[in-house]
């Protein structure tokens, strides 16, 4: 494994933070019983997908100079 990529495209750094955030919520009662951490890791990395290629078009688009 040679490739880097930055830690917000990793499954495992986006599986480790829905974990922490379950476990918080339910020490503070929130009721995640029925929640699955795999389909709501999955949701988010689409999210994030969506969204950083949104970024990516406006800020081509707002861009002052060329791509060399």
């Amino acid at each position: 494994m040679t490739e880097t990529k930055p830690w917000y495209l990793s499954r495992t750094i986006w599986a480790s933070l829905i974990t922490i955030a379950t476990a918080g919520g339910g020490l503070f009662g929130l009721p995640l019983a029925g929640l699955d951490n795999g389909a709501l890791t999955d949701t988010l990395l689409q999210a994030i997908t969506a969204i950083s290629g949104l970024v990516a078009i406006f800020g081509r688009l707002d861009a002052k100079s060329r791509i060399g």
